[in-house]
């Protein structure tokens, strides 16, 4: 997709400027939980907190229109004749930076299909000094951090092994589950070994809103857990999908969501009901992206308007030239750049522009 440039001017009209700041003043606050202090979001007309899930009181329905987030959720301004760009470019606001990586199957065991699972510690050190020299704001792995084992102890015994070099990156880090990790461990065993509260969530950093999804439920609703599960029976339940719609209309910011199993096919890799996530991803209008894994290698669509990126797994074949990760940029605009290294491909994605 070839590079768009908006229209400048140094100056705009003193009535644009007012119109500017009438429309900013105008839009609704978002309470914050009096529990975590996270955000609040409408589900059937109860206001429910993105975090901890807490149900704080009764509220109204609304959320703007694609074209209406665009003008106003991506810190982008438009001149009503012009179209020109003016507070992005002007306040200079910095990217937000995030490191990304996926599959890592790290495991005290010899290779098989490919997979060198005793690599992982060496192949995650390089990409630590990258995220370094990047200065990453935040890290995120795709899901499958660990392989399976066939005990509990075993398998807790990976995790403790490689989170203890992964925490170490950034503090400022999340875990999408993938199917390998709650293979045998239940997923709050799992969450409880990585520190973190829930397994699906959102959260805002600067001037994104990020979503993490969880799929690591079998067709009848049941989480994965104990070798209870098939890995190619995966579906997002109902009510994730529920807190999923009113999370996304809950925020005036541009959207990315991160996912372990794919939410762009309906072979093996995909997730079941793939297609009634992306309903709701594409009916927010301010979805800009999905980044996923599980299926180790690249791949990227491009499906109602939203790129769904699939990353290279870092446990695949030997040698440091083997290795996936990459860092993603994305600036206020709502313009994506996504740099790989080793195996895993760059890409780029310029903002929509409501005059283009």
């Amino acid at each position: 997709m070839p590079m768009r440039e908006a229209k400048n001017r140094d100056t705009v009209s003193e009535s644009d400027e007012t119109q500017v700041t009438r429309e900013r003043n105008e839009q609704p606050s978002n309470p914050a939980c009096p529990v975590c202090g996270g955000h609040l979001i409408e589900i059937r007309a109860k206001l429910q907190c993105s975090r901890c899930h807490t149900i704080c009181e009764t509220c109204c329905e609304g959320g703007p229109s694609r074209r209406e987030f665009l003008r106003n959720g991506t810190l982008i301004l438009f001149a009503s004749l012009s179209g020109q760009r003016l507070a992005a470019a002007q306040q200079q606001v910095e990217p937000l930076r995030i490191g990304l990586l996926t599959d890592m199957h790290y495991a005290d065991k010899a290779p098989a299909m490919g997979r060198h699972y005793r690599e992982t510690p060496d192949k995650l050190k390089e990409a630590a000094n990258q995220f370094a020299q990047d200065k990453i704001d935040l890290l995120i792995e795709l899901g499958d951090l660990i392989d399976a084992a066939e005990s509990v102890e075993i398998e807790q015994a990976y995790l403790k092994t490689i989170n203890g070099q992964f925490s170490a990156i950034c503090s400022d880090r999340h875990y999408v589950l993938g199917n390998h990790c709650v293979d045998t461990l239940k997923k709050e065993e799992f969450l409880e070994g990585v520190q973190q509260a829930n397994s699906y969530y959102s959260f805002d950093r600067g001037h994104c809103h990020l979503v993490v999804l969880d799929a690591c439920f079998r067709d009848d609703g049941v989480p994965y857990e104990r070798k209870n599960f098939q890995w190619t029976d995966t579906k997002i339940p109902p009510a994730e999908l529920e807190w999923l719609e009113a999370d996304l209309k809950s925020t005036t910011k541009p959207v990315v969501v991160f996912a372990h199993q794919r939410l762009d096919v309906s072979t093996s890799y995909g997730v079941k009901n793939n297609a009634d996530v992306r309903r709701i991803l594409e009916s927010s209008g301010k979805v800009l992206a999905v980044f996923q894994g599980h299926s180790h290698q690249n791949d990227l669509n491009e499906i109602g308007g939203i790129h769904y990126c699939t990353l290279r797994a870092m446990v695949e074949g030997s040698g440091p030239e083997n290795n996936g990760y990459s860092s993603l940029a994305i600036d206020a605009d709502g313009t994506l750049r996504m740099t790989g290294f080793r195996k895993q491909e760059h890409y780029s994605w310029p903002a929509e522009r409501p005059d283009a």
